[in-house]
């Protein structure tokens, strides 16, 4: 049995009086707990590298989706943010961000947004397209900034850098128009999220960046302020040094998880979300231990350890400041709808009661914040997820 101040224990249980005062007492559901000092060690981590670097942060808020969290980066300087959809620039400009960028092409079905959004900040938009282009020039009613997208090699979306026809056309088009103005090109670099090996990441960051200079090179002189920006966690985490760009994009390294954690981007300490979820089942005969924690709240993201299991998240000890580091011996194997399924070793799988809270660290914090729609500090206050909000 652990020490009694560092384990949760549900009110039935004979040691619930020695503890006092402790905000995880009053978790009755699947809770997403998120620790703010890591969160701000994160922003500012990301906010001096870019500095040191001489390049601008415009970070991207998909991550978090939250009005408060988004605070945090205020006061630490940001000013232009970036956003995976017209509804998510729509929630921050409400909340006052009037710089942001929506990283994802744009739906020429939603013009009625874009105009909306135009009329009152500076909108920045993503094409991969000359459909996009010409449907732009046309309904457009107020000025926007646009970006080409280049696909360096992730194949998500994007125009391939030696596709000079394709580009040539876009850009004679937007040279026409009085209401976009080609401000840059800019990559995703997801392939990032697939390795573990720096020297593997640094090489599809280094080949991204000398393709999407190549495309600025060939427009360069006809347009002497083009920009290059580039978005994505693994490198701009694990470079320390950064050029060949004006602006960089990454997200998930506010919170960080298991994912980042695996591909060496952070480490255990700064992951700073957390799942707190109630032991609703035991069964000895297989030490399996079931939560009120699945698919739902998670997401099905999973990694795959190095015995070749699949991992859906790692258990950690919650305290009433935080959590440890993962535990060795116990490990999240299955989710289903609702439903965690936890294998423990004999010893952990004794530790834990019916109604106790295990923690347990996400796998991909994007999604799992996306789904739980809110937050819980560590003192007990609630932070708004925009999903969460209805706007």
């Amino acid at each position: 049995m652990p020490k009694t101040q560092e384990l949760y224990l549900h009110p039935t249980s004979p040691l619930y009086l020695l503890k006092k005062n402790n905000m995880l007492d009053h978790i009755t559901e699947t809770t997403l707990l998120l620790d703010e000092k890591k969160c701000r060690q994160n922003i500012e981590m990301m906010a001096e590298k870019a500095e040191r670097n001489n390049i601008r942060l415009r970070p991207h808020f998909k991550t978090h989706q939250s009005a408060q969290v988004g605070e945090w980066f205020r006061e630490r300087g940001t000013t232009g943010i970036t956003v995976s959809s017209l509804k998510m620039a729509r929630y921050f400009a409400n909340h006052g961000w009037d710089d942001i960028l929506v990283a994802i092409p744009v739906n020429i079905r939603d013009m009625a947004l874009v105009n909306e959004l135009a009329a009152k900040v500076q909108l920045h938009l993503v094409s991969v397209n000359i459909e996009t282009v010409q449907a732009l020039t046309e309904q457009l009613q107020y000025p926007v900034n646009l970006w080409l997208k280049i696909d360096t090699g992730y194949h998500r979306t994007g125009i391939l850098p030696h596709s000079h026809e394709q580009l040539d056309a876009m850009v004679a088009l937007l040279e026409q128009s009085d209401k976009l103005h080609f401000t840059g090109v800019l990559a995703h670099d997801g392939h990032t999220y697939k390795q573990s090996d720096t020297d593997a990441i640094r090489t599809i960051h280094h080949t991204t960046v000398f393709l999407l200079n190549l495309v600025r090179d060939r427009f360069k002189a006809r347009f002497p302020d083009l920009k290059v920006s580039i978005g994505d966690t693994p490198s701009c985490s694990i470079l320390q040094t950064i050029s060949g760009v004006d602006e960089i994009r990454p997200g998930n390294y506010v919170f960080y998880d298991l994912t980042q954690q695996h591909i060496g981007s952070c480490h255990y300490s700064q992951i700073a979300v957390c799942m707190a979820c109630p032991v609703i089942a035991k069964h000895p005969e297989r030490n399996e231990i079931i939560v009120h924690g699945g698919s739902v709240h998670f997401s099905k993201d999973s990694l795959t350890g190095a015995d070749g299991s699949t991992i859906y998240g790692r258990v950690v000890e919650l305290t009433d400041t935080g959590w440890s580091e993962p535990l060795a011996g116990i490990e999240v194997v299955s989710l289903s709808q609702e439903h965690g399924t936890i294998r423990a070793s004999k010893a952990l799988f004794d530790r834990y009661q019916i109604g106790d809270l295990v923690g347990i660290l996400p796998v991909h914090s994007c999604l799992t914040a996306d789904a739980m729609r809110g937050y819980t500090l560590l003192d007990g206050t609630q932070l708004e997820h925009l999903s969460g909000t209805g706007r």
